[in-house]
């Protein structure tokens, strides 16, 4: 996406009037990686999620690990049916809506960032 001057801006979306923050700022970007820079790290512990976005309809968790501005496209650990690491679109994450136009997914505003390491350890203590 180009602004009138040509130059990259963030990936926008147009959701925002049914909600009150946004899923990914400006700030948040800034500090998160893009796609495939972590392609080759082994270690769970070497991989920061610097977003963590949730469902409270349905408890999925969404940890975004890397992105692309322009497209919004994400990757990072889901926790879902399943926990695996993939890529995920911030574009229907911000589109999915419940009861008509309510929000499905939300930004957690109080999430610190953590390695992928301690979230599934943390996740693995729950689930005992």
């Amino acid at each position: 996406m180009s602004d009138e001057n040509g130059t990259t801006t963030i990936w926008q979306y147009n959701h925002n009037r049914y909600r009150r923050h946004k899923l990914m700022t400006k700030e948040l970007a800034d500090t998160i990686p893009p796609l495939y820079e972590n392609e080759d790290v082994e270690d769970y512990d070497a991989v920061v999620a610097r977003v963590k976005l949730f469902s409270p309809y349905n408890g999925w968790r969404w940890y975004v690990t890397e992105w692309e501005a322009e497209t919004g496209l994400c990757f990072g650990l889901v926790e879902g049916f399943v926990t695996e690491l993939g890529y995920f679109d911030l574009t229907e994450l911000a589109e999915a809506t419940v009861f008509g136009k309510v929000p499905a997914v939300e930004r957690d505003l109080y999430w610190e960032p953590k390695t992928l390491g301690e979230i599934k350890r943390e996740s693995s203590r729950k689930a005992a």
